[in-house]
């Protein structure tokens, strides 16, 4: 797998389409409305986010077909796909 990884990967780099990835780690605390701090991660639908990749496209349709190749598939998971909104000062 982890040559799968380096492959899926630096494959959107050589295109210069990498702008950045991040594995997320296990531990986590979730702050709700009321400021209350409890540990953990949020687990949906028994799904958790492990991961995340900003890569440059020229469509959501673009992102989709590198998104395609991701060795998380081959393990019986998902990708999620979004357009990102730079936030201004």
């Amino acid at each position: 797998m982890r040559q799968d990884w380096g492959s899926f990967i630096g494959n959107i780099a050589i295109k210069e389409k990498l702008e950045s990835t991040y594995q997320l780690g296990f531990e986590g605390k979730q702050i709700s409305t009321d400021l209350k701090v409890s540990d953990g991660m949020l687990i949906s639908e028994n799904k958790i986010i492990s991961g995340n990749m900003i890569v440059k496209a020229h469509s959501l349709e673009e992102a989709v077909e590198m998104a395609k190749n991701s060795p998380i598939l081959k393990m019986g998971g998902t990708v999620e796909v979004r357009s990102i909104i730079p936030m201004e000062n």
